[in-house]
């Protein structure tokens, strides 16, 4: 087959597509582009008259296929699950052996494993790589996870490291680990994405509800937190969120959406692995099942008519220096918690498939480009760094103290939102976590005892060793 001219081609022109492919483009990479629909890929190139000269758009996949230097590397930016599977199928035969095929959608691990099986032997290479930054990330800097054997990262590497975001001058991706290591990284990131972005709604909850204030003082609160600990990405844009007003209307933009959040699944899958992996990624399961609960508005409509009469004690917040504090205190303690659940999960399946996941390099590579991008993660990586095990973000030296002092304003805005009748699941999930995981005699003994007594499922002893199943009384 003919040598083309393009380093790298990309497969998909939705929004992610396109933009990562006129990222590379920018970058001084020739890219081919092809999409199903033809005129997508042609529009790239003409849309971008500044970049036209790196941008090949092709009509079909053979000369897409064509368009590329070898070894061919085609990126697929397609939607998740069998679109994947249907540009993989009509791809290999275009194909030859060391060719590289990149699926760098938010595809479920358990889909990148299987992939990675079903080309073994053929000489073609398969890898999955999770992007994270959304639609200006793709375009100026995503981060990037990848997986998939490690002989196929030095194909990927020179044009990887180009586009990808930058923190202190280091490229915001790295090669994780075989297979579907790069996917189920991006996936937790989802995860813990989702509980972030909860709190921070939970937060603003109390503030509207509980200290009745308008969305530009908290505009001015949140900024003012984006200075500290709380540094980061979705601080900053909270802040701008509740700082816009509507041209037509001058009123605050966040006013006049409609309470229900959307979500695409990856949320879920976090939430679904770390259950297979027996870890308790509670915050993560709260903030799932809170955007599960958002759809429901009119059913919760139909709720607050039946209980308009339940009585709540008053949200004793205050809208002071103090106050505001308070809360600052309490979200960082339960991000922490929430970043803890997140790395068990990753530890936890690193151990169960083999993967070996670098822990501090997944830290070093969100620092920047990704939406959970903050100051924060470069202390979760400088814990990593010090060489020591780190069985749980809870038990480093270089957060005990901070959740330490942190859990008194955590467990007082809790239980404020909670009398007064403010709703702060992902919240009051970190604080329930915390406590279960530091209380050294917990209360499964006895849900062990009823397994045994309506199962003969057994149970082991303090005082002996062994499985032993009791002949309780009759009921």
């Amino acid at each position: 087959m003919a040598n083309g001219t393009a380093d790298i081609g990309v497969i998909g022109m939705g929004v992610m597509g396109a933009n990562l492919a006129l990222n590379m483009a920018e970058k001084g990479f020739k890219v081919a582009v092809q999409n199903r629909t033809p005129d997508k890929a042609f529009a790239v190139r003409d849309d971008n008259p500044e970049l036209a000269a790196n941008v090949l758009p092709a009509e079909t996949l053979e000369d897409f296929v064509k368009s590329l230097k070898s070894p061919r590397v085609a990126v697929f930016m397609v939607p998740a699950g069998k679109p994947v599977d249907d540009e993989m199928a009509k791809l290999i035969p275009l194909l030859e052996a060391g060719d590289l095929m990149v699926d760098a959608g938010n595809a479920d691990f358990n889909d990148t494993v299987r992939r990675t099986k079903e080309v073994e032997g053929t000489g073609i290479k398969f890898t999955g790589m999770g992007v994270s930054g959304g639609e200006l990330g793709a375009r100026h800097g995503p981060s990037m996870m990848v997986g998939g054997a490690r002989d196929t990262y030095p194909l990927l590497e020179p044009v990887l490291t180009k586009i990808a975001a930058k923190y202190k001058d280091q490229p915001c991706v790295a090669w994780l680990g075989p297979d579907g290591a790069g996917h189920f990284v991006k996936t937790i990131h989802n995860g813990i994405e989702y509980a972030d972005m909860q709190m921070i709604a939970e937060i603003y909850g109390i503030m509207r509800d509980g200290l009745k204030l308008e969305p530009a003082k908290m505009a001015e609160v949140f900024r003012d937190w984006n200075t500290r600990e709380l540094s980061s990405y979705l601080i900053e844009i909270t802040a701008v969120n509740l700082d816009e007003k509507d041209l037509e209307t001058d009123r605050p933009m966040v006013d006049l959406i409609v309470d229900e959040a959307g979500q695409k699944g990856t949320g879920r899958w976090a939430v679904i692995e770390a259950q297979k992996l027996g870890v308790g990624a509670t915050t993560l399961e709260a903030a799932v099942a809170a955007r599960g609960l958002s759809s429901r508005r009119d059913e919760r409509g139909e709720a607050a008519k039946l209980y308009s009469g339940v009585e709540t004690a008053p949200a004793q917040f205050f809208a002071d220096e103090a106050g505001f504090s308070e809360l600052e205190s309490a979200l960082v303690t339960a991000k922490i918690i929430a970043y803890a659940q997140g790395y068990a999960a990753m530890a936890s399946a690193s151990d169960e498939f083999g993967w070996n996941l670098p822990l501090g390099t997944i830290a070093e590579i969100w620092r920047a480009g990704c939406i959970i991008r903050s100051h924060f993660l470069d202390d979760i990586a400088k814990a990593y760094d010090k060489g020591q095990r780190v069985v749980n973000i809870l038990q480093s030296p270089d957060f005990v103290g901070r959740v330490a002092k942190g859990q008194a304003a955590l467990r007082r805005v809790v239980a404020k939102a909670s009398l007064g009748g403010i709703p702060v699941p992902a919240l009051s999930a970190a604080l329930a976590y915390f406590d279960d995981y530091r209380r050294e005699r917990g209360t499964a003994n006895l849900i062990q005892a009823q397994r045994d007594l309506f199962g003969a499922h057994t149970f082991r002893r303090f005082d002996r060793d062994g499985a032993v199943h009791h002949h309780w009384p009759a009921v």
